[in-house]
């Protein structure tokens, strides 16, 4: 991170009529800095001391933030860090994906108190929404009759075309057909008392990334993100560009090059997702189930996971330098919910397919590995009705929301 996170730290304003927002600057700098006095929270915040004595004593009687243990060893009065109060708010984030549904509920801290999964070999909305209302029915139950009235939002992340590529999944033509005529965002919305916001399911991932990851540091990346597809997010001086339809970073859209005997060109999303590890594992008659876990590593499955490293690192490298060559970034955020070990090979196998290709008149970018990991969707999910409620730059996450509606 840089010596003073100068492009997110938060700045109030002292003027009367502004102690709303400024609340919320306080809140995001703590969420950005960590615990902090509350010299140090008017100094990054430029409020004055009286103005943030005031605030964090609203925000202490409001259940947000509290204050933590002194600290000593220094001259003077020890210094007493004021901190978020975990059990502020609570937040679930919702992804569906091609292979399952994780559901996870997070704290006002943005840590994780629970998690429910639902596992599926491709998504049938008539069994779907009910399980997810079971879902949440369960986590909001292991809240105590306090912590439920603390729940605020509910964030859903999914593709925006799970009903896409069926002769790539095999999948069943009718239900694809269904899922393209269905409003997920209103079914959760069904389910719960609670407002429902909704985005693509990388760009929450990204929104994780941006937020608890490389996004303290990095002004602009490219994300992508290695799931039973792959797909990305485009990060521009540290908001998310959604784009005209909220899918701008569509890399698994990408063409890859055309082979000879090619009529149109394979997407990227066709060879460096984990799919099509899969697809390498059922070829050789065997279980397709450890291209999410540690046992691609081992053998027997190795010597496939192998050459699909190859050939996923290429297409991700040429992913790469495309985006390299039309956004001019200098850094590239690769994360997926493959085991890490898999990923770690992924990004440096990635590193190294980027030598194949000429960088005369372009900046190569860095390939960094992402922070977050597999929850980054859901995660994400999380953080968009919690920045919405609680960060002063809330209009981010409305522009995503607003345009991938």
């Amino acid at each position: 991170m840089t010596p003073d996170g100068a492009w997110l730290r938060p700045r109030g304003s002292s003027p009367s009529g502004m102690s709303h927002f400024n609340e919320r600057v306080l809140l995001q700098a703590i969420r950005l800095h960590g615990e902090l006095p509350q010299a140090d929270l008017a100094r990054v915040t430029r409020l004055s001391t009286q103005a943030v004595a005031l605030i964090v004593r609203r925000l202490a009687a409001q259940g947000l933030v509290a204050r933590g243990a002194p600290r000593r060893g220094r001259v003077g009065q020890p210094s007493v860090p004021i901190v978020l109060d975990p059990d502020g708010a609570y937040f679930i984030g919702v992804k569906i994906g091609r292979r399952g549904v994780d559901l996870l509920l997070v704290d006002f801290a943005g840590q994780v108190r629970a998690r429910d999964s639902i596992g599926y070999r491709y998504p049938d909305p008539e069994l779907l929404f009910g399980q997810i209302d079971a879902g949440l029915r369960g986590l909001r139950g292991q809240l105590g009759p306090r912590q439920a009235a603390r729940l605020r939002g509910i964030g859903v992340a999914a593709p925006l075309s799970l009903g896409g590529w069926q002769s790539l999944l095999n999948g069943d033509a009718q239900q694809a057909g269904r899922w393209n005529r269905i409003d997920i965002r209103a079914r959760v919305q069904a389910c719960s008392a609670v407002p429902v916001v909704f985005a693509k399911d990388t760009v929450a991932a990204c929104v994780a990334e941006l937020v608890a990851g490389h996004g303290r540091s990095l002004r602009s990346f490219v994300y992508i993100f290695v799931g039973t597809f792959i797909g990305g997010a485009l990060v521009l001086d540290s908001s998310v560009h959604a784009g005209l339809t909220g899918n701008a970073g569509a890399l698994g859209s990408m063409p890859l090059a055309r082979g000879d005997n090619a009529a149109v060109p394979a997407q990227l999303l066709s060879t460096a997702s984990l799919f099509a590890l899969e697809r390498r594992y059922a070829a050789a008659g065997l279980d397709e189930r450890p291209a999410h876990d540690a046992r691609a590593l081992q053998r027997p499955w190795l010597a496939h996971t192998e050459a699909w490293l190859e050939d996923a690192a290429r297409a991700i490298a040429l992913a790469t330098c495309n985006a390299a060559c039309l956004v001019d970034l200098g850094h590239v955020v690769l994360d997926g919910s493959a085991h890490p070990a898999l990923l770690g090979r992924l990004l440096e196998r990635s590193t190294r397919a980027l030598s194949h290709y000429r960088w005369e008149g372009v900046r190569q970018p860095t390939l960094l590995g992402g922070m977050v990991g597999a929850d980054a969707r859901a995660v994400g999910a999380a953080l968009l009705p919690l920045h919405a409620h609680f960060a002063p730059d809330r209009e981010l996450f409305l522009k995503i929301l607003s345009a991938a509606a």
